[in-house]
């Protein structure tokens, strides 16, 4: 029978855990040992238990080993740190070139800096103006057309209110006819408020003059156009 593929898992059963670390510590530090024997390498090992032993090998001094190993790491962080120094930097220099040459444009369509362009570029210069002229006017062509829009809907809604309100209105007075009745007079404003305030009816009854009072005041009326008349004349014979 050939020999069953061990499954690559913690074993559960502490004895079996044990014996199996045992044996692979051993065989990881024997070919360790052969490594470098064989091939003349440096060779550092450090194994740590579940328990918090340490095992160790070293073909050499372990802690030179592992200063070479911290000064190997340092160099290539340093390296990578140094690349992306570098890769920052370019992108800098490009940004500072383009917001130059946006800046030297924008100049340019304020009619700045114009004496070193050429011909052609004068013409390309133009020709974007009168392009960014034209869409300028499209955008405010389409914002006076919604703004019409805008406008002509709010009358339609203001009208359609106004008709709304004047059926109302006309539904009102016609309810009001139909109460009054045949015999009574149309509720205009004054009767209105002489229905809803009877005192007022009342005193202006009260304060109309008898026919015996008109016919005195009548008199006393005319007696002093009398008098008026006389002192008229006195003063003419006076003069």
């Amino acid at each position: 029978m050939g020999r069953r593929k061990v499954v690559l898992e913690r074993i559960e059963n502490k004895i079996n855990r044990q014996v199996t670390f045992s044996k692979r510590r051993n065989g990881l530090l024997k070919k360790a040992y052969e490594l470098s024997v064989l091939c003349d390498a440096q060779v550092a090992l450090i194994i740590s238990s579940s328990r918090g032993k340490l095992y160790e090998f070293g073909s050499t001094d372990v802690n030179k080993i592992l200063e070479r190993y911290r000064q190997c790491c340092y160099s290539l962080q340093g390296n990578v740190a140094e690349n992306e120094t570098q890769n920052l930097y370019q992108e800098v220099s490009k940004l500072k070139v383009k917001y130059e040459s946006l800046q030297l444009s924008q100049r340019h369509l304020l009619g700045e800096d114009l004496e070193k362009l050429r011909l052609k570029e004068l013409v390309n210069l133009e020709n974007q103006l009168d392009k960014t002229l034209s869409k300028a006017r499209q955008r405010k062509t389409e914002m006076m057309y919604d703004r019409l829009e805008e406008l002509r809907q709010k009358e339609n809604d203001l009208r359609e209110e106004n008709k709304q309100l004047k059926s109302e209105l006309e539904l009102e007075e016609h309810a009001q006819a139909t109460l009054q009745g045949p015999g009574e007079l149309p509720l205009t404003k004054d009767n209105r408020i002489e229905s809803e305030h009877p005192s007022l009816r009342l005193q202006i009854w009260d304060h109309q003059p008898a026919p015996q009072e008109k016919a005195a005041d009548d008199d006393q009326g005319r007696a002093m156009v009398g008098g008026s008349k006389s002192n008229c004349n006195q003063r003419g014979w006076l003069l």
